[in-house]
Formats: structure tokens, C-alpha cells, sequence
């Protein structure tokens, strides 16, 4: 085989193991929405929480903008909890109980990263865990 042809083929094996691989770890899971409205909405008391999370953000729990491959704060660190695609119900369960006890990152007044709330914490206030929902709804930078 040629040099050329040998790079070719293996740029195109790597590009496409890349995208596979990018694409995997970051999309939604039905399995996981499902334990979190089990364990934060089912049977909460909060009218409001339960409406914000499940018609107006939905996968923004996790998520952010539109692309689901991209993971808002809180996404990020519960999916590094979990092996890709999992889907065992008492791991999800626990991966979510496990990112209630991180704390998430938030600003102080001059605009310096600080560490906030667990996230925990802020769903016990009724607000979604990655942030708020405005800044959800747009494509990260």
C-alpha cells in the first residue's frame, strides 16, 4: 500500500472514531432523565419545580443549547460519574445523589469564579442545578 493511500485510511479511521466516540459520551439518555424526575420531581412538593423541569427545561438539566452533545456544568460532572451509555437504573441513582454533593461554580460580585451551592442545594431551592434557564437555552461559546 501506498504512503498516501496508508494516511488517508488511517485519518479517516481516527475521524471517524473521534466522532463516534465525541457523540457517545455527551447524548441524552432517557434512562437518566427518568431517575432524575424519580429522585427531584415525582413526588415533590414544588408546583413550580416541576413544571420548570419538566416543560420548560426537559433536557436542560444536563444540557445546553440546542446540540445535546453539549453538557451544561452539572451534565458534565454527572456523566464523568457514569460509564458511556449507562443504563443500570441503582448506577444513575447514585451517580445522581453522588454530583448533589459537589458544589457547583458560581460568580462573585467582581466576577471571579467561587465555589457555590452544591447542586444538591439548588435543586432543593427549585433552581435547575447547570444554571439558570435563559442562559441554558443558548449554544455555549
Amino acid at each position: 500500500m501506498s504512503d498516501r493511500l496508508c494516511f488517508a485510511v488511517a485519518t479517516t479511521a481516527l475521524a471517524l472514531v473521534a466522532t463516534v466516540a465525541g457523540t457517545s459520551v455527551a447524548t441524552a439518555h432517557p434512562a437518566h432523565n427518568k431517575a432524575f424526575q424519580q429522585l427531584y420531581v415525582k413526588d415533590s412538593p414544588n408546583a413550580d419545580w416541576v413544571k420548570l423541569v419538566k416543560k420548560e427545561a426537559k433536557c436542560l438539566v444536563c444540557h445546553q443549547g440546542k446540540k445535546k452533545q453539549n453538557l451544561n456544568p452539572y451534565g458534565a460532572e454527572f456523566t464523568d460519574l457514569l460509564e458511556t451509555n449507562e443504563k443500570d437504573k441503582e448506577k444513575i441513582l447514585a451517580a445522581l445523589q453522588e454530583v448533589a454533593e459537589r458544589h457547583s461554580v458560581a460568580n462573585d460580585s467582581a466576577g471571579n469564579k467561587t465555589e457555590g451551592p452544591t447542586y444538591g442545594e439548588l435543586i432543593a431551592e427549585g433552581k435547575l442545578p447547570g444554571g439558570e434557564l435563559a442562559a441554558l437555552k443558548k449554544e455555549p461559546k
